[in-house]
């Protein structure tokens, strides 16, 4: 595996576990979770191919 594929799998366990952890929380936590973790994946999509 290069470093970029593993840059991408950690990225995924990131997430996975994100959501994992914001599953476990009071529903009226939700958004700010959800919205901090869209700007991290916006991030890393804008980052593919210098877009």
């Amino acid at each position: 595996m290069n470093e970029e594929n593993t840059v991408e799998s950690e990225l995924v366990n990131q997430v996975k576990a994100e959501l994992n952890e914001i599953d476990a929380l009071d529903v009226s936590e939700h958004a700010p979770r959800y919205e901090a973790l869209h700007q991290q994946l916006q991030q890393a999509l804008s980052s593919i191919d210098g877009l």
